[in-house]
């Protein structure tokens, strides 16, 4: 059934959201939390789009997903600022990538605040 499994896909997500926030509020290192925030709002927008029918797609692009999303409903293209800035953070915080990777405490701050807004966002849209 799709609501069961739009549950499951945001059940795993709030976890995501609780790690990051734990490891955050712990001084961990910041290039987890920010795996842990792409986590959060991929599994989002992947709910969102299987609760308007879409066939899941394996993808790790916040961009694409969050461009696919707004096809369904436009309100999510305030969104689009926060899913390119947390695009990068999967292959960051994975793999090397050339150059180094540095996080502030602040930009992690405000992406956690704006991530928590996200999903507020998407639960209204789906309630």
């Amino acid at each position: 059934m799709v609501r069961d499994e739009v549950i499951e896909w945001f059940s795993k997500a709030d976890k995501d959201i609780e790690e990051a926030k734990f490891l955050f509020d712990n001084n961990r290192t910041l290039e987890h939390v920010a795996l842990f925030l792409h986590q959060t709002a991929e599994k989002y927008l992947k709910g969102f789009l299987i609760h308007k029918g879409w066939k899941l797609e394996k993808t790790h692009d916040l961009v694409k997903l969050i461009q696919t999303a707004i096809n369904y409903d436009q309100s999510l293209q305030i969104y689009i600022p926060l899913m390119q800035s947390m695009s990068d953070y999967y292959i960051e915080s994975r793999y090397p990538v050339g150059y180094l990777v540095k996080y502030t405490k602040n930009e992690i701050g405000k992406a956690i605040k704006d991530t928590y807004a996200f999903i507020s966002f998407i639960r209204n849209l789906i309630n």
